[in-house]
């Protein structure tokens, strides 16, 4: 049994609670997986250049499906973006708008855009997950390449709205949440699973070579995909039904110490 990819969800995952991972021991990590050949991806609801932003030196290195698989890049290079149409755009909008429950990010490939309305707190909350970010008088305004949509929506109401925005603008757009108060939308066939299928078959890696990591609802295709899923101890249950191995929490450094035992040939892959 040989792994040649290894996939992180960040938050919940990958990172702490403070947005932070034990760099040492990661990049001691990278430099056996580069000597086995073996590719990490970084598969995320996040933008591209938040996620960027976590790797320092091997950040065009290693590969990115960023915005729930709307936009993949591979070594800095664009494998693949999401353009939604703008007539679906209009009609997306005019449903989200006309609820007062969500505040509003609208994801472009170039940057990410709120209303000039929202609060200074949910700007900078909002900040710490899109990079680059504007606000804009209206998202008429917004001339970019449109990936996804983000929502900000009361914690206990998350499933319940997630599920009457599938019943209202499902063909549109698929909603899924990535955690208690968030919801995105994506474009139907585009998610975490589909972007790591791209770079599969652009590197000839087959499902039981590949190893996910993931927590939220937005990871369960993606778990669901590979041979070697495991759900975080943190993780919903709906995740952790999805996925077929469970990692320790993502507090306790979860993913590094599933990695750590493939290294050292224990746990689900002892031969």
């Amino acid at each position: 049994m040989t792994i040649k990819l290894i996939a992180v969800d960040m938050d919940g995952t990958f990172l702490n609670k403070e947005m932070g991972y034990d760099k040492e021991r990661f990049l001691k990590q990278y430099a056996k997986m580069k000597e086995q050949g073996i590719r990490f991806v970084v598969a995320s609801g996040n933008q591209y250049y938040q996620l960027k932003s976590f790797f320092g030196e091997i950040q065009d290195e290693i590969s990115y499906v960023a915005e729930n698989g709307a936009y993949i890049v591979d070594q800095g290079q664009e494998v693949s973006a999401v353009d939604i149409p703008k007539e679906d755009i209009e009609l997306v909008l005019k449903e989200l708008v006309s609820n007062k429950k969500f505040q509003i990010v609208l994801c472009g490939k170039e940057s990410a855009y709120v209303l000039d309305s929202v609060s200074d707190t949910f700007f900078t909350i909002v900040n710490k997950y899109y990079h680059r970010l504007k606000r804009v008088g209206s998202f008429d305004e917004v001339n970019d390449q449109i990936l996804k949509f983000a929502l900000s929506c009361p914690d206990e109401e998350t499933l319940q709205l997630r599920d009457m925005l599938r019943s209202s603008i499902g063909s549109t757009v698929t909603a899924v949440s990535s955690g208690h108060g968030s919801i995105d939308l994506i474009v139907p066939e585009f998610h975490k699973a589909s972007g790591i299928q791209l770079l599969q078959d652009k590197w000839g890696i087959k499902d039981d070579e590949t190893m996910a990591f993931g927590d939220g609802g937005n990871d369960i295709e993606m778990l669901r995909h590979v041979k070697y899923s495991f759900a975080m101890e943190n993780g919903s249950d709906e995740v952790k039904a999805a996925a077929k191995y469970m990692a320790p929490a993502n507090i306790n450094s979860g993913v590094l110490e599933v990695i750590d035992q493939y290294f050292a040939g224990q746990g689900p892959f002892q031969d």
